[in-house]
C-alpha cells in the first residue's frame, strides 16, 4: 500500500511548476502543524510531537531548497524565519504551547498566502494573449 502512496504522490507532482512546488509544502506544513494542535489538545502527546516532527521536515525542506543567489534579500529573510520556525517547532514540542503553534500556523499560511498569490500573478502572465507578426505586417493574438 505504501508504494502506491508514493507512486500517486510522484504522479501529482509531475508537471506542477516550481511555484505548485512550494505552495504543496507550505500545505504539508500547515497540516502536519493542524494536526499536532489537535493531538496537543486531545492529549495525544506522542502523535501531536511526530506530526511537529513533519512539519519541521516541511519546513527544512523549504530552507536547504533557497537560492540565496537568486532570491537575494527575500531568500535571506526567508531563511531566517524558516530557521526561527524550526526553533519554534522545538519549543512547542518541549512545551506543549499551542499560542505558539497557533502563532507558527499564522505566519506559514501567511507565507503560503503571498506565494499562492504570485502563482495567480504568473498563470495570468502566461494566459496573457501574444500578438505574432505575420509576414505582410499582418499581426495575429492567440
Amino acid at each position: 500500500m505504501d508504494g502506491s502512496v508514493n507512486s500517486y504522490q510522484t504522479t501529482d507532482m509531475l508537471g506542477k511548476s516550481q511555484l505548485e512546488l512550494v505552495i504543496k509544502v507550505y500545505d504539508g506544513a500547515i497540516s502536519s502543524m493542524r494536526s499536532a494542535h489537535e493531538c496537543y489538545k486531545e492529549e495525544k502527546y506522542q502523535d501531536g510531537y511526530e506530526h511537529l516532527e513533519k512539519a519541521k521536515s516541511f519546513v527544512v525542506h523549504l530552507y536547504t531548497t533557497l537560492d540565496t543567489e537568486k532570491g537575494g534579500e527575500i531568500a535571506a529573510n526567508l531563511s531566517k524565519l524558516y530557521t526561527h520556525i524550526v526553533c519554534q517547532i522545538d519549543v512547542i514540542a518541549a512545551t506543549k504551547d499551542l499560542t505558539i503553534l497557533d502563532d507558527m500556523i499564522s505566519v506559514l499560511t501567511n507565507l503560503r498566502s503571498g506565494w499562492s498569490e504570485l502563482r495567480q500573478k504568473q498563470d495570468q502572465n502566461d494566459h496573457q494573449p501574444t500578438e505574432q507578426t505575420v509576414s505582410g505586417g499582418l499581426s495575429i493574438s492567440g
